[in-house]
């Protein structure tokens, strides 16, 4: 029931809150943890499944763009329940250049309240409900995208972190 109830107040994270600190182990032997990216911009984009079309775009346009997020001083980080060893085959596969993290147990999704009831074909089950959410150098939320469209969000999260200062 805490679980529940937690989820479900942290759920209304808005622009302007203190991002929830988290610390992941991430793809190639990284360990990703918002605390040691004080002072950068970081786009922290959440997704359902490694290896799926949504999620393949996704990882595909926002690695294409790793330059000029760099530039932005801008970190990428994309988050979903998979395993390190399914995101390093991942990344692998499509040549990613970007910082796949796992968040197996589901903690960092439940305090970004991205974990939620879905629906297909009628079925209901839990999954990852695809948002992005960009955090300032000073660790506050300065954008949350919700139910985000793949197609042509990269380029609009780039663009509101090169308006970060």
């Amino acid at each position: 029931m805490a679980t529940t109830a937690k989820a479900a107040s942290l759920a209304t994270l808005s622009e302007g809150d203190k991002a929830p600190d988290f610390t992941m182990p991430g793809s190639g032997g990284a360990t990703v943890a918002l605390s040691k990216m004080k002072g950068k911009n970081v786009v922290l984009y959440f997704y359902p499944k490694d290896d799926t079309p949504g999620c393949t775009l996704e990882g595909k346009e926002f690695s294409a763009l790793k330059a000029k997020f760099d530039a932005a001083n801008t970190e990428v980080i994309g988050v979903s329940k998979d395993s390190v060893a399914s995101h390093d085959k991942f990344c692998g596969k499509y040549g990613y250049t970007i910082t796949l993290a796992s968040d197996e147990s589901g903690s960092v999704c439940e305090d970004y309240g991205v974990w939620v009831e879905k629906s297909m074909y009628g079925k209901k089950y839990m999954g990852i409900e695809r948002s992005t959410f960009l955090i300032d150098g000073k660790g506050q939320i300065a954008r949350i995208w919700r139910k985000v469209k793949v197609d042509g969000h990269a380029d609009e999260v780039l663009a509101a972190a090169q308006g970060l200062k």
